[in-house]
């Protein structure tokens, strides 16, 4: 039977999920946490008075209420501190300070600015205008909400400035500076709540990450699964600028969709053996909690590639993709049947991209900095 393509999927429910103890935690954005320290600096200007809790609400419509860490004020101005709790999400930002400091000012209205610890915004595309804090849309309109609360607005001004002590710091640890946020850490969120493993802010980084690129002219976006297979691509593709470097992680799908919009041309896409063969089978979001790795259908590449019925078989029962990957290895077929896994993910990727994207894939061994087969020959390694 001849090889048929598969259907593009984005599965909503783990197909082998594990079972846990509990319901993992929710947290907090640092948009919310920067919203909350604001109302209570706010308040405690107003009221001369140090506050303990503060009630905010959410893009939602739902309100939540915070601990207070520290609260200070005088006649002319206010300092208010809140922790952000990411819950059960491994966020660089989890224990992060939120610090706002209000000051009364002349004209009416509430006049945002980011202190230490903030990033500030050095190239286009990021929604945001070059030189003004990386505080994102929707957590302005929070804080500046968060504040009107506590202030008449219409009749009285204040400055709002957001900080972030050691936020230059936690910086060092996310993509900032690479798509042109300098200086500290981006104020983030659309919904308020940080989901455990971080999906929907890795989500939105891969789309800011390709709306970036975008708008500095880049036609060629190379999605990358991780670390390793970045370090590779760079050195496969040296001629490129660093932006057109995503680490899409487990968010091809959402890297695709943001690509065609952005009117992308160019798509080169470098994994390892595991997430080609999800990709392959036509599986756009591969995290591990939502897809398994189809070894059928390694087992159909082992065949297609000159494998013996023995090797197919071995393949089908192997452990993981590693373990096919193995297989292959020791069977003297990692380059054909690689080639073949590769051109199977290049024909999924075009589908997704709509006709309007190019695509090459790339796959790398273990360490990342070997090509072990690709769709274009010339970037095997020798």
């Amino acid at each position: 039977m001849s090889w048929q393509e598969p259907p593009l999927r984005e599965p909503d429910l783990p197909r082998t999920a594990k079972v846990r103890p509990r319901a993992l935690r929710t947290g907090w954005t640092t948009g919310t946490c920067a919203s909350a320290a604001a109302k209570a600096a706010a308040t405690a200007l107003r009221d001369q008075a140090g506050q303990d809790t503060v009630e905010v609400a959410l893009p939602g419509g739902r309100r939540v209420s915070f601990p207070v860490d520290s609260c200070a004020y005088d006649q002319a101005q206010a300092t208010a501190v809140v922790v952000k709790d990411a819950g059960d999400d491994p966020d660089v930002t989890h224990g992060a300070r939120l610090t706002a400091r209000v000051r009364w000012r002349a004209a009416p209205g509430a006049a945002l600015e980011g202190g230490e610890g903030v990033g500030v915004v050095t190239r286009p595309g990021l929604g945001i205008e070059v030189g003004e804090p990386a505080i994102t849309a929707t957590p302005r309109a929070m804080i500046v909400a968060a504040v009107g609360e506590a202030v008449d607005l219409a009749a009285a001004g204040v400055q709002v400035v957001i900080s972030v002590p050691d936020g230059e710091r936690m910086a060092r640890k996310t993509t900032n500076a690479r798509l042109g946020i300098l200086g500290g850490i981006s104020i983030l969120g659309t919904t308020g709540i940080v989901r455990p493993f971080s999906t929907a802010s890795w989500r939105a980084s891969v789309e800011q990450a390709v709306s970036v690129m975008a708008a500095q002219g880049e036609r060629t976006l190379v999605l990358c699964t991780g670390g390793r297979t970045e370090r590779g691509a760079m050195a496969l593709l040296p001629d490129l600028p660093e932006v057109c470097f995503v680490e899409v992680g487990d968010f091809t799908g959402a890297a695709l969709r943001r690509a065609t919009e952005a009117g992308l041309t160019r798509l080169v896409f470098v994994g390892m053996a595991g997430k080609l063969a999800k990709l392959a089978a036509g599986v756009l979001m591969t995290h591990y909690t939502r897809s398994a790795v189809d070894l059928r259908l390694l087992g159909e590449v082992t065949t297609a590639a000159g494998g013996t019925p023995v090797l197919a078989e071995q393949v089908v029962a192997a452990n993981t993709g590693r373990h096919a990957y193995e297989l292959w290895e020791r069977a003297g077929l990692l380059r054909a049947a690689g080639d073949g896994l590769c051109e199977r993910v290049r024909s999924v990727l075009l589908r997704a991209g709509q006709g309007t994207l190019s695509a090459d894939v790339a796959m790398v061994d273990f360490t990342g900095t070997r090509v072990m087969a690709a769709t274009r020959p010339e970037w095997v390694s020798r």
